[in-house]
């Protein structure tokens, strides 16, 4: 008797497509069943202290991986398929955790069937089935867990970047295109980690 597959979703979404500085992160996350999916949302609508409580929960219940591409592979491959890339990159770490979490979660490895959904309207180039649906961040809870690990980690880097760059005021604004940022960007001229393929 055959036995029947075990159908386990993985959740993708990245976070800094819109910047003028720094990386694009995504994440690739797999909820257990017993996740409490009250918690998420999509990042960009939970404050900063509940994308902290978030990440600690996905951290220690979900298989996950994060990936990103600098602003150096941004501006060679273009921001789009810079972020599938680093798409890829996510699921390349989950799936090097993917037995051990399914062991801890006594989960038939061997019998494992991965499908995925990603926000947006493309799929990153990925060997598992994977559908991509606009607002996918608002309606699923493995995309909206993955869109708050790559929001907070890209967050987390643009604090270390704006303690080596503080001129630039990387921790207000995070890269992102705001009339401050340009500004100092016109006066000072591009920083270290600026994308020189987007205007600014």
């Amino acid at each position: 008797m055959q036995t029947e597959k075990i159908i386990l979703t993985v959740g993708f979404d990245e976070a800094g497509r819109g910047p003028l500085a720094g990386p694009v992160y995504a994440g690739a996350v797999i909820l257990p069943e017993d996740f409490p999916v009250e918690l998420l949302n999509d990042s960009k609508k939970l404050s900063e202290k509940k994308r902290a409580a978030a990440e600690e929960v996905i951290r220690q219940k979900a298989c996950f991986g994060l990936g990103f591409c600098d602003e150096k592979e941004i501006d060679k491959l273009n921001i789009l398929e810079a972020s599938m890339l680093s798409m890829k990159k996510a699921l390349d770490e989950l799936l090097k955790k993917l037995p051990e979490w399914c062991k801890k979660n006594n989960i038939d490895f061997e019998n494992v069937f991965l499908t995925a959904i990603t926000d947006g309207n493309k799929c990153p180039p990925v060997e598992i089935e994977c559908r991509a649906e606009p607002k996918a961040d608002g309606k699923y809870p493995c995309v909206m867990a993955a869109s708050i690990l790559a929001k907070n980690e890209r967050d987390r880097f643009m604090l270390k970047m704006d303690a080596l760059y503080p001129e630039y005021g990387y921790k207000k604004h995070k890269g992102y295109p705001t009339a401050v940022h340009r500004k100092i960007c016109h006066e000072l001229g591009p920083s270290p980690i600026q994308r020189l393929s987007f205007k600014y």
